[in-house]
């Protein structure tokens, strides 16, 4: 039996990587898929792909880093599916790497806008739907970097860290409520933001970035799928504040 058969699923920054795969992996399991992300060349490629799997899926624009377009966004999943049951809020950058010393603020405000409180203007919306109907899941995407520190990232590691902190808060603010709320800490995956933060491109640094993983390898984003798909899931029933790691040993070391 698929696992969210008639369910609508939220996916920020579903168009590529982790989110498009967790897009489609939804999708198997029978979801009403809405992508929210940044409009791109391949948003009607992505759109298609999710579609083989399920027909009830839609693509809107949106920059999550701006509260009251959020707002919009996800009023209109709700208008067109009825509902709001499972919200993955992944949308996230790299950000340009810099000692905290040398960081400018613009850099810094970059990838905190969009990391940090792109995941707040979120759930601030999606748990207003969620509360009335008493009812609803949350998985936040956040990372190994939300538990250790990571030098040249001081951005993105307090990003990271910060939605960790308001998954925890919010799982208990609405525990009787009939809402779970979840994170991901995924190890480094093998995805484009890889390279759109340069360590596909520079000789040895793959191979570093690896090393670090006991087992010696990067991720597979459908193993980053796989663990959403059962925080979304009944499966889960009994787990809300918590954060699964799916990192190949990062964090054991």
């Amino acid at each position: 039996m698929k696992k969210l058969t008639n369910k609508t699923v939220f996916i920020t920054g579903g168009l590529s990587g982790i989110g498009k795969v967790c897009a489609i992996a939804a999708a198997k399991e029978g979801a009403n898929i809405v992508v929210a992300d940044m409009k791109s060349a391949d948003s009607e490629k992505t759109l298609g792909e999710i579609k083989k799997e399920n027909p009830k899926a839609i693509f809107i624009e949106c920059d999550v880093s701006k509260f009251n377009q959020v707002e919009g966004t996800i009023q209109i999943a709700v208008d067109t599916f009825g509902s709001l049951d499972v919200a993955l809020n992944n949308a996230g950058i790299g950000g340009v790497a810099s000692k905290v010393g040398k960081m400018s603020e613009e850099a810094w405000l970059q990838v905190i806008n969009i990391n940090l409180n792109g995941v707040f203007n979120c759930m601030r919306h999606e748990l207003a739907h969620m509360w009335k109907q008493k009812s609803g899941v949350i998985v936040n995407m956040s990372s190994v970097m939300g538990k250790v520190g990571f030098s040249t990232s001081s951005h993105y590691v307090a990003a990271k860290h910060g939605v960790i902190g308001l998954t925890q808060t919010a799982a208990l603010e609405y525990a009787t409520d009939g809402i779970r709320i979840n994170a991901i800490c995924p190890g480094f995956v093998d995805t484009p933001l890889l390279t759109k933060i340069g360590i596909n491109d520079r000789e040895g640094a793959k191979q570093r970035i690896i090393d670090l993983h006991p087992m010696k390898r990067l991720g597979k984003p459908e193993e980053i799928a796989n663990g959403f798909i059962f925080l979304a899931c009944d499966d889960s029933s009994f787990i809300s504040g918590t954060t699964l790691e799916i990192d190949g040993g990062y964090l054991s070391e």
